[in-house]
């Protein structure tokens, strides 16, 4: 068991996985501080969720940075010119934001150097986002080797240690551990297009996943779905 006290950044997008890695942390003991990234996303209701999810989950605080990753585009979520897939490919999909996670991750690791913390967590998962580069095991592994290199933590002999606790999980396998953290996945939003009000399309990818899961898991899903 973890000292109480112990901090941990963990990144916050306001979508189901990351609400059930705010949980995870938390009954790991640690003590929570949220980052989530106002990165010129299309579905900008997610930041409206993480707000709950951060406030909902007691983290300690809650911090959203402002990251124009839309005046670099290349990705469906965020440039309005790419439509956003209603059904899975092959290869690497439109959706994937270039060098999301890298970014993410630096900056949330910035943060952990300023309060001391030595413990990063982010919701990545392989098996339902195996097209995402940056969402397998060996990405995880890579970032952590930088994290120790190229910090003054690292230097002074600390060590961080990046935790994807869902990385080889289902989203049925997720959607139950978090349940049982009494998550409230009402307060999420995970849809690619969701519009202002948080509701969500119920065609794209993002969507189709969290249905799924949910009917996998056995657990009524709470969203809000136009269609």
């Amino acid at each position: 068991m973890n000292d109480p006290q112990r901090k941990a950044v963990i990144l916050l997008s306001g979508g189901l996985d990351s609400a059930t890695v705010l949980a995870l942390a938390r009954d790991r003991g640690y003590a929570c501080y949220a980052l989530s990234l106002d990165y010129g996303q299309r579905h900008h209701a997610e930041l409206n969720a993480a707000r709950r999810v951060a406030e909902a989950g007691g983290a300690m605080a809650h911090k959203i940075l402002p990251l124009a990753l839309d005046v670099i585009g290349g990705s469906a979520l965020t440039d309005s010119a790419i439509d956003v897939p209603e059904a899975g490919g092959e290869g690497i999909p439109v959706t994937y934001v270039p060098a999301r996670n890298t970014v993410f991750l630096a900056l949330a690791l910035g943060w952990a150097e300023v309060l001391g913390a030595t413990d990063l967590f982010v919701g990545v998962n392989a098996v339902d986002y195996s097209g995402y580069p940056d969402c397998r095991p060996a990405f995880i592994e890579a970032f952590e080797q930088l994290a120790n290199l190229a910090t003054k933590v690292g230097v002074e002999g600390g060590r961080f240690k990046v935790h994807a606790p869902l990385i080889r999980m289902s989203k049925a396998e997720i959607i139950r551990a978090g349940s049982a953290l009494g998550v409230d996945y009402g307060l999420t939003v995970s849809c690619y297009q969701a519009d202002a009000d948080g509701v969500a399309c119920g065609v794209c990818d993002s969507c189709r996943l969290r249905a799924e899961g949910f009917a996998a898991a056995g657990i009524t899903d709470p969203t809000r779905y136009r269609v």
